[in-house]
């Protein structure tokens, strides 16, 4: 009872004072509402955005903005914007962002509640091209090069390709040449190939994304020279003597060529130390004419090309020069007797073909050749010997050489009036002594000195042994060298004086007479004049003659021998030396002419001198 009287005194009024006087509703406060506006004007590094605060939720928005990340459903803990309090629209504009990224966005506005957010929006930014540079050459040859690149940025898309580009001209692209490194950002390496050499290149690394392709910076590159490329033309126009040929340099190395040609010899691989041509400079093709080639041999061509490094070759080729006839000269007619002779040839080149025949020719005409009489001799290049018989005394015969080889039959010089032929008839003084004779242009000469001590009369000629007799006589004398007949009377006869030579008696026997100045000049014409004549009329070897009875053939059969003389004061001197002639005649009233040879000399002379001298005696036929 003291319990429902205890409600009723407390509870009750109060709850009846309520709703007297306190019925008034309270207003119930909730989050804000808020919706985002839709991303634009997006770049590479920003973009706009907003939202709409359409509800405060019954407490005043005092934040609001939008809210953004590269994670989804960002919150005001990440990046964010303020845009002011209150309800409505705001617009945000969003910077600071990096290039080709993904981003999440939210509007967000905040009261006394809590932070509410709108749905999520996703944008990506504009990418940019790459960010690179090239890296330094390194390992540059003639051909090839190291380079490469360091992409620092791939400026938000993925490079899809990188290397190096290059080219001759600056700025270099990848339309040029150009290497392909891989993808991705980072230091890369490329191997440049494929280049000239001593050429100036220009390199920039380059780098792709879905933005384009970038470069870094230009490098400048000269490869290093190298010796001329070249080849080798093929001999054409091929002679005895010339071809031509040349070279085609497809490359001059990177460095100018500056001598160029071709050269020869004939062993392989030849060089420019060998024969060579010079033909011009610079690349390209060239024409060599080659000249003093020798018939029938075989040679060995390259072209070559020099520049700064050094000498290149082209390809070795051969060829061979077509071959001729054989070059020979004739040899002097040696050991003539009245019906053989030996001569014989120098055959100096086989024209480039094996010499098959070889020999001498003769006719009474000139220019024989081997239809006419002719020896065979041997085969092959060099000197040779012929036997030349069945000759007939006394008559001109005319001599060539003749050799013969795949082109033909060449002829040595001719020996015009070779010999003419010993007489085969036989002459005698009054003493007996026997003297052979030959035929010599259109004189006949004894082969002997004169051994006479008789006139042809008969009577005998003085023989003078004392010295002092002998320079005072004024009258016809004789002596052997020496005084000694035994030794010096077959091979050199008699030395007479003046006066025995000029006798009215005759000192020549029957038929013959002592040659005048006119007659001698006559022989020495005949045998080739006087540069020659010595060699022509002195017997060969020394026997009769000293070292080095220089040049004597005796190709005419005359057997000059150095006899000697006796002088003024009657000595004798210069035997084996010279030989003395008289020649028919005085020059003046003390003073006559002779002629001489030499063991040292081709010459022959003529001079005058005292009567009292005593020369040798040579006879011609009248």
């Amino acid at each position: 009872m003291k319990s429902k009287t205890l409600f009723y005194l407390v509870f009750l009024p109060g709850l009846l004072f309520y709703f007297l006087f306190g019925c008034k509703k309270e207003t119930i406060k909730v989050p804000p509402t808020v919706s985002l506006i839709a991303v634009s004007a997006i770049t590479t590094n920003s973009a706009t955005s907003g939202g709409d605060v359409a509800s405060d939720g019954g407490a005043i928005v005092t934040d609001r903005g939008i809210c953004f990340g590269i994670k989804p459903y960002p919150t005001t803990s990440d990046n964010k914007i303020n845009n002011g309090t209150g309800l409505g629209g705001f617009t945000s504009s969003i910077t600071g962002l990096n290039p080709g990224v993904t981003y999440y966005v939210r509007a967000f506005a905040t009261n006394s509640v809590k932070t509410s957010y709108s749905g999520q929006a996703i944008f990506a930014t504009l990418a940019l091209a790459p960010v690179l540079t090239t890296v330094d050459l390194t390992a540059v040859t003639s051909t090839s090069a190291t380079s490469g690149g360091n992409i620092t940025s791939d400026g938000g898309a993925a490079v899809m390709a990188r290397g190096v580009c290059w080219n001759i001209d600056q700025n270099p692209t990848t339309a040029n040449s150009k290497t392909t490194d891989g993808t991705g950002i980072g230091t890369f390496a490329s191997n440049i190939t494929g280049l000239l050499p001593g050429t100036v290149y220009y390199i920039k690394a380059y780098a792709t994304n879905s933005i384009g392709t970038v470069y870094g910076n230009q490098l400048t590159l000269t490869t290093t020279a190298v010796a001329p490329v070249l080849t080798t033309t093929a001999p054409t126009s091929v002679t005895s003597t010339i071809a031509t040929t040349g070279g085609n340099i497809t490359s001059d190395g990177g460095s100018t060529v500056t001598v160029r040609g071709v050269c020869w010899a004939t062993t392989q691989n030849p060089t420019i130390a060998n024969s060579k041509t010079t033909d011009g400079t610079g690349s390209g093709t060239f024409i060599s004419n080659l000249t003093g080639l020798i018939h029938g041999t075989t040679y060995y061509l390259k072209a070559y090309a020099t520049n700064s490094i050094g000498t290149a070759y082209g390809n070795q080729v051969s060829f061979t020069t077509t071959a001729e006839i054989p070059t020979l000269t004739t040899n002097v007619a040696t050991s003539v007797t009245a019906t053989t002779a030996f001569s014989g040839g120098n055959i100096t080149s086989d024209g480039g073909s094996l010499v098959t025949a070889r020999g001498v020719c003769w006719a009474t005409t000139q220019n024989p050749t081997v239809a006419n009489s002719n020896t065979t001799s041997g085969t092959g290049s060099g000197s040779y010997v012929s036997n030349i018989s069945g000759l007939t005394a006394g008559t001109t015969y005319y001599v060539r050489s003749y050799a013969i080889n795949s082109i033909g039959t060449a002829y040595g010089n001719q020996i015009v009036v070779l010999f003419q032929g010993l007489l085969s008839e036989t002459f005698t003084d009054f003493d007996g002594n026997v003297y052979h004779a030959v035929v010599i242009g259109s004189q006949t000469w004894m082969v002997e000195n004169l051994k006479t001590t008789k006139f042809r009369n008969g009577v005998p000629i003085p023989n003078i042994i004392d010295n002092t007799s002998w320079s005072s006589a004024t009258s016809s004398g004789y002596s052997w060298y020496n005084n000694n007949a035994a030794t010096y009377k077959v091979p050199y006869g008699a030395i007479y004086n003046w006066y025995a030579m000029a006798d009215n008696r005759g000192l020549a026997p029957s038929g013959w007479h002592i040659p005048t100045d006119a007659e001698w000049t006559a022989l020495i014409n005949s045998v080739g004049g006087e540069a020659v004549a010595g060699g022509a009329l002195k017997e060969t070897g020394t026997t009769h003659w000293s070292n080095p009875n220089f040049g004597a053939t005796n190709s005419y059969g005359f057997n000059a021998v150095a006899g000697g003389r006796r002088d003024g004061a009657g000595n004798f001197t210069y035997q084996g030396f010279l030989c003395y002639w008289w020649a028919a005649g005085e020059y003046s009233a003390t003073e006559v002419r002779y002629w001489y040879l030499s063991n040292g000399s081709t010459y022959s002379a003529s001079d005058k001198f005292l009567k009292m001298y005593g020369y040798s005696v040579r006879c011609v036929k009248d």
